[in-house]
């Protein structure tokens, strides 16, 4: 597991004096300003964080540093991070992605099918990447196909759709 998590990125500016666009990864996407000052990926930097108001794709959000458009347009694509320490924590059967990916996949009756390259939600539930040799599977993240999350051991049991024919 590591130390800090990603709950957000700069989707660009807003507007022309240095606010920013926001796309949070929170469940509760205004709760990225609990979490502040974050950090860019590399730790070079960190931002005090001021909600401004919801806007199309995201939040409005002054960070401190950050004066004009300009600034804030050099900061698209920076992702932010919050540390591990600063979040909630979660119920046994919720997880953070951060400590899905890199887990390792077997089926039900323990053949691997590989690991978690990365989880997506395209608006119907999360979706895990999983990655063996050549071959990529995308997996609901459903209790139904994904019985078993076993972060301590380092491992998902999965029962893929189909697997049973």
């Amino acid at each position: 597991m590591t130390d800090r998590i990603c709950v957000g990125a700069i989707a660009g500016a807003f507007g022309v004096h240095g606010e920013v666009r926001l796309k949070s990864f929170c469940a509760e996407p205004t709760d990225i300003a609990n979490y502040a000052p974050l950090s860019s990926e590399d730790g070079s930097r960190t931002f005090a964080v001021t909600l401004t108001r919801p806007v199309t794709g995201g939040l409005g959000a002054r960070l401190k540093g950050v004066a004009t458009r300009e600034d804030a347009e050099a900061l698209k694509g920076v992702t932010l991070w919050a540390p591990r320490s600063a979040l909630p924590s979660l119920p046994d059967d919720e997880f953070y992605h951060a400590d899905l990916i890199g887990l390792q996949v077997v089926d039900t009756g323990g053949a691997p099918l590989g690991r978690v390259r990365a989880i997506f939600d395209h608006g119907a539930g999360d979706i895990l990447e999983v990655v063996g040799g050549q071959q990529v599977v995308m997996l609901p993240f459903t209790r139904a196909v994904v019985p078993t999350v076993d972060l301590a051991a380092g491992r998902i049991v999965a029962d893929p759709p189909g697997s049973d024919e």
